[in-house]
């Protein structure tokens, strides 16, 4: 993932594709709302709490969460709250797509190794998004040796103090859908599959570092 700033003052980061490219599996508007609402509210947010804190203004994103410990009590929940928002928003951005929706053969042999299957890793994960009670996200992490698994995480948890690394995610958030699915989760997730940008996916997962 490339971000334009990693360390404060945050950016927005921009999306990768136009707003309608998702269309017709999630809609322009609901994109545009999440991006420039919710990820943008997330971005400032963060920004203003570390505005009187210029002992932490060097720390990049990563190491606002997982060395959280050492932030003032006063702060240190918002901090996790909204660097937590920016990094799953990043990435859930960044590995949908309007091409490269299939998997190469090097990802798909990781993934059948992992879940038997392609069909057993979508329902797995699909069960996983829909079980999530609330808010918050379906993951796909991997493991130091490689090997990959499902998680779910609530609100605006990461998976980085485990030092497990996301390489995919879906949010479930009700505003990542609601305005066109209303209350059917289950139909955004099946529609979501059609908008994973697998080389993405394959690229992020293939790096060394915990991004």
């Amino acid at each position: 993932m490339i971000f334009l700033n990693n360390c404060y003052p945050f950016e927005l980061q921009p999306l990768p594709y136009p707003y309608d490219a998702l269309e017709p599996y999630i809609d322009k508007q609901t994109v545009e709302i999440h991006h420039n609402g919710h990820l943008k509210t997330y971005v400032d947010n963060l920004n203003k709490i570390l505005q009187d804190y210029p002992q932490y203004q060097n720390l990049c994103l990563e190491e606002l969460i997982m060395c959280s410990c050492i932030l003032p009590e006063k702060i240190r929940t918002d901090v996790l709250n909204n660097a937590g928002g920016v990094y799953n928003h990043n990435l859930y951005f960044n590995i949908m797509g309007n091409s490269n929706n299939t998997p190469s053969e090097k990802m798909l042999k990781i993934i059948n190794s992992c879940f038997g299957s392609f069909e057993q890793f979508k329902i797995l994960f699909k069960e996983s998004a829909l079980n999530r009670f609330g808010s918050g996200y379906a993951v796909l992490a991997a493991d130091k040796c490689g090997n990959l698994k499902i998680i779910s995480t609530a609100n605006q948890d990461t998976l980085l103090k485990t030092y497990l690394k996301p390489i995919l995610l879906i949010d479930v958030w009700e505003h990542a859908y609601y305005l066109k699915y209303k209350n059917k989760r289950a139909n955004y997730i099946d529609n979501w599959f059609n908008v994973i940008d697998w080389k993405n996916v394959e690229e992020i997962y293939l790096k060394k570092d915990i991004i």
